[in-house]
C-alpha cells in the first residue's frame, strides 16, 4: 500500500487516512488504487467493526481527482484517464456503502468532486466548522462520479442535487449541516478526536445491529413499502438471533452498560 494511504486498525476500528496534504489530498492513480485496497481490506477484515476515513492536514479532506496527472493522461492520449471511474472509483464507493459496518467521515476541510463523493459514502460524517464541500464535476465538464449521483440526491433530495450538479460551488459547513449532508459539526481543533470517538464507540456497539441498518436503509430507498417491510422481517430476525442482542438484553434487565462482541 502506497505512504499516500496509511490503514492502521486498532480494537476493532479500522482508520484509512489519505496522507497527500501538500497536494490537498488530491487522488492520482497511485492513491486511488492505495485507497481501494485500504477500503477493500477493512471490508473483508472480520476483525474490523467500524472504520473512519480521514485526510492528513487541515486545508483539505479530498479534492478529488488529481487534474495536474489527469491532464498528463490526456496529453499522452492514454485510456487510463477515464478507466479510473471503473478500476478505483466503482469498487471504491461500493466497498464504503455496502460493507456490513459503518463508516465513519471525519471532513477537516474541503471535500470536492470525487473526495466529496467519499464524504457521502460514509454513514456518518463529522465536519470541522472549516470545511466545505463542491461537487466540482460540471466545472471541468465531467459529469458526476464516485457515486455522487447516487449518495447526493439521497442526502439533499434530487432537486437540490440538481442544482448543485448543475452549478458548482462552495458549501460552506454550516450551510452543508443544514441541507443534512453532515451529521455532527464541530471546531475545526476538535475534528480529529471527535471523529475518532464516534467511531470508536461504533466499533464497539453491535455490529450485526449496525449492518442490518445499513441494508435497511440502503434497500427502503429503491423498493415498495410492502418489499421494505419484508426485508424489515428478514434483516431483524438476523438481528435478534445475534449475541450482541441476547448480551443486550441481559445488561438491560440487570441494570448494566452491555459490552458487545460484535457478533
Amino acid at each position: 500500500m502506497a505512504d499516500t494511504v496509511l490503514y492502521e486498525v486498532s480494537d476493532g476500528l479500522a482508520t484509512i487516512t489519505l496522507n497527500r496534504p501538500e497536494a490537498m489530498n488530491a487522488l492520482n492513480i497511485a492513491t486511488k488504487v492505495a485507497l481501494r485496497e485500504a477500503v477493500e481490506s477493512a471490508a473483508a477484515d472480520g476483525a474490523v467493526r467500524a472504520v473512519l476515513l480521514t485526510s492528513a492536514g487541515d486545508r483539505a479532506f479530498c479534492v478529488g481527482q488529481d487534474l495536474k496527472e489527469h491532464i498528463g493522461l490526456l496529453a499522452e492520449g492514454s485510456a487510463k484517464v477515464m478507466s479510473t471511474v471503473a478500476e478505483h472509483y466503482n469498487p471504491i464507493l461500493r466497498s464504503l456503502t455496502e460493507m456490513p459496518k459503518p463508516v465513519v467521515a471525519g471532513v477537516n476541510g474541503v471535500a470536492a468532486g470525487a473526495g466529496f463523493g467519499l464524504a457521502l459514502a460514509a454513514d456518518y460524517r463529522v465536519v470541522a466548522d472549516t470545511a466545505g464541500f463542491n461537487t466540482s464535476f460540471a466545472g471541468v465538464a465531467l459529469t458526476a462520479d464516485s457515486g455522487v449521483s447516487w449518495t447526493l440526491p439521497r442526502v439533499v433530495g434530487p432537486g437540490r442535487a440538481a442544482d448543485l450538479l448543475l452549478f458548482p460551488r462552495t458549501i460552506k459547513a454550516q450551510e452543508a449541516y443544514e441541507l443534512g449532508i453532515v451529521n455532527r459539526l464541530v471546531p475545526s481543533a476538535e475534528l480529529a478526536g471527535e471523529a475518532e470517538k464516534v467511531a470508536r464507540a461504533l466499533a464497539e456497539g453491535p455490529t450485526v445491529a449496525y449492518a442490518a441498518i445499513k441494508e435497511a436503509v440502503a434497500y427502503g430507498s429503491s423498493h415498495s413499502l410492502a418489499e421494505t417491510l419484508e426485508k424489515e422481517d428478514e434483516l431483524q430476525t438476523r438481528a435478534g438471533s445475534s449475541q450482541d442482542h441476547a448480551i443486550a438484553v441481559r445488561a438491560f434487565v440487570n441494570k448494566e452498560t452491555p459490552k458487545y462482541l460484535g457478533r
